[in-house]
């Protein structure tokens, strides 16, 4: 690996390691591109960018310097992080996996960083229950190494795993403890503000409306200065709080706030999720903005045909499902629903809970309506057990509707 690879492949780590996008250690005072370049060894630093980048991550510029290195370039482990944390390839992270798989008596802090590229590799793929496994030995290391900012991160991220798997019990504690710990040791914006998101997101799914709402305008408040994509995650979060507590208005007055401030060249990826966002959001709307949740599902689609994952295509389809039967076309709603591959669903545990609740509610609409009532009902109480108390109340929500519709014809 040449001086300049490794002193991108340094860089990298760092940056993941903090939690920053390229854009908010960037700052402003160099492009994104030639940030780019320089992780991928393209470029060589100046003194200046090197004195602006241990600025930004709160390091001694000695951090970007060549460890020494034995007579084998280093530990398997050292090398494959290097080369993984400098490219997205799948390859690369695939071999990162066998290299910790093989490693022996690693430094734990080696090993976190390395944990910490496989557990994002993971939540791409749509792979939870994997990428869980990764965040809980994350957790115990941080724990072992005690430092603040590991904690944090490292129970911010097992939050939002958990969260997305239906164990919202556990994730609101594990979101409460990230969120405190970033108080006592005075963490960096970004840190509180990413627990901040976790802990929102766990306080709406189980129920508790104030406390989120109290949470969302902190967040919101909180990163409103900072760099990078975290002050529009923070207004997407408060339009799911307004959205959830009944306020469709103030829902999308948010959410648009939060696509204006985001650029398709800065993250392409968060561009889309936000328009999948919004329509789902459109689609929930009581009447249902359909013409709307079309128009961003549009948008979606364009750009997640260049940088779409598994998981965003799958929601993707079942959001063009859902739209479908708020407009009444229930065969092309049916058509898309069986579209979904249920074999390898990548969904979040709430998005497979609403595709289940659609095949009841087409169900119902298709004159079996025994079975559809059957099947939302059991659906509203396996989230009600879940402690999903949000979701539960939707579907028996969206059930009282249904039927009231059909009674009605």
């Amino acid at each position: 690996m040449t001086a300049e690879t490794s002193f991108g492949a340094r860089l990298k780590a760092l940056r993941l390691q903090r939690g920053l996008s390229q854009a908010a250690l960037a700052d402003g005072e160099i492009s994104t591109g030639y940030l780019s370049r320089l992780e991928s060894g393209a470029r060589q630093p100046t003194e200046r960018v090197i004195a602006h980048l241990a600025r930004q991550l709160d390091v001694d510029r000695s951090a970007f310097e060549a460890p020494a290195a034995d007579s084998g370039g280093g530990s398997a482990l050292a090398r494959q992080l290097s080369i993984a944390a400098s490219t997205d390839a799948d390859e690369a992270a695939e071999d990162l996996i066998e290299a910790l798989d093989a490693a022996r008596d690693e430094e734990p802090l080696l090993r976190w960083q390395a944990l910490w590229l496989i557990a994002g590799y993971r939540r791409r793929r749509g792979e939870r229950a994997a990428e869980q496994d990764a965040l809980e030995q994350l957790t115990s290391i941080a724990d072992e190494l005690e430092l603040p900012a590991l904690q944090c991160r490292s129970r911010t991220q097992l939050a939002r795993c958990l969260r997305s798997r239906g164990e919202v019990t556990r994730a609101l504690g594990l979101a409460v403890s990230a969120y405190e710990k970033a108080k006592e040791a005075a963490l960096a914006a970004s840190d509180t503000g990413a627990a901040l998101l976790a802990l929102v997101s766990a306080e709406v799914e189980s129920g508790r409306l104030p406390d989120a709402w109290e949470h969302a305008r902190e967040l919101v408040a909180l990163v409103a200065e900072c760099g990078g994509t975290l002050p529009v995650e923070a207004l997407w979060s408060a339009a799911t709080v307004c959205s959830r507590r009944g306020d469709d208005d103030a829902a999308h007055d948010y959410l648009q706030q939060a696509m204006a401030a985001l650029d398709s060249r800065d993250d392409p990826v968060l561009w889309a999720r936000l328009r999948l966002a919004a329509a789902s959001l459109y689609v929930q709307s009581r009447p249902a903005r359909t013409e709307q949740a079309r128009a961003c599902l549009a948008e979606a689609e364009q750009a997640l045909s260049l940088v779409g994952t598994p998981v965003q295509e799958q929601e993707l389809l079942v959001l063009r499902a859902h739209l479908a039967f708020e407009e009444g076309r229930y065969d092309d709603a049916r058509a898309a629903y069986a579209a979904v591959d249920h074999d390898e669903l990548v969904l979040a545990y709430r998005d497979r809970i609403r595709l289940r609740t659609l095949d009841g509610l087409l169900l119902i609409v298709e004159g079996r309506q025994k079975q559809g009532r059957a099947q939302l009902k059991e659906l509203g109480e396996e989230a009600r057990r879940a402690a999903n108390l949000d979701l539960a109340a939707e579907i028996w929500r969206v059930l009282a509707e249904t039927l009231e519709t059909s009674a009605a014809r």
